[in-house]
């Protein structure tokens, strides 16, 4: 557990401070009753679009929305005291202009009381991290797999297993630490080029699917909880919630079934009035 004043949450200050120091550990949440759980152990929640997929069975992240996240950033804010809460813009919610950025990253900002919020892109992105950090938003940044790009990346692919595609990803995660973000996501990125940007950058790198190399490392709750059949190859199951849900309903339901369900101690009873 980090080591931070556990008086106060932790800031995307503290996180920046962090660089080469103690591994910076990050989950995803989207509910209050999983951000209270995770809260004292991590350093930052990531309230990621993401649950589109988690939460709403969607194919991609592409249909979410603004409202979307700030009624789960809302929720993981209510639920936790501690960690840094980080939210993510969705897609179409800030690449048209820095000034549309602007106006929707305050209104997340404003509306969950999050400490910052995380938007994906390299070098096109730059000046748009920088208009936002001159005007009071933290902001993580998020290169390599970008999932909002999945349509133009051709699918969850490892990104820089070739030699030739490093230059491309050193400049991404050079300009938007030049640009002023406070840490960087490396998505599903091959170890080597992951090592060489966590060791070029003077901002933490959170990995995930990255190596271990990285600064931090981020995975989605329900990913490591174990509660998905499928999960990402870099995903290590640190529960089997699944299983163990479907156990309890199952016994649930034989139970009503069989109408052997222990009584209540106590009835309810409604006190006639006067």
């Amino acid at each position: 557990m980090s080591a931070q004043n556990r008086d106060r949450r932790i800031t995307a200050v503290d996180i920046r401070a962090r660089k080469g120091g103690e591994p910076i550990v990050s989950l995803t949440s989207y509910h209050a009753h999983t951000a209270r759980i995770v809260d004292p152990y991590v350093d930052f929640i990531l309230v990621g679009d993401s649950l589109g997929m988690v939460m709403h069975g969607l194919e991609t992240t592409i249909p979410v929305t603004l409202d979307m996240m700030i009624l789960q950033g809302r929720a993981v804010i209510r639920g936790s005291s501690r960690a840094l809460i980080v939210v993510d813009m969705p897609f179409g919610s800030y690449e048209a202009s820095c000034e549309d950025a602007f106006r929707a990253a305050a209104r997340v900002m404003k509306e969950t009381h999050c400490g910052a919020i995380k938007l994906e892109g390299g070098r096109r992105m730059a000046d748009t991290i920088r208009f936002l950090v001159e005007r009071g938003i933290p902001v993580m940044a998020h290169v390599g797999l970008t999932p909002q790009a999945i349509n133009t990346m051709g699918g969850f692919r490892i990104q820089g297993r070739e030699e030739a595609q490093w230059a491309e990803l050193e400049d991404d995660a050079r300009a938007v630490a030049d640009a002023g973000a406070f840490a960087v996501v490396l998505e599903g990125m091959a170890e080597p080029i992951a090592r060489k940007i966590t060791g070029e950058l003077p901002i933490p790198t959170i990995g995930i699917g990255a190596s271990p190399a990285c600064d931090g490392q981020i995975l989605v709750l329900e990913d490591m909880l174990g509660l998905s059949d499928w999960v990402p190859k870099f995903v290590k199951k640190f529960g089997a919630l699944g299983p163990s849900i479907e156990t309890a309903v199952k016994d649930y339901a034989d139970e009503v079934r069989a109408r052997s369900f222990p009584a209540p101690e106590h009835t309810y009873t409604m006190k006639a009035k006067g």
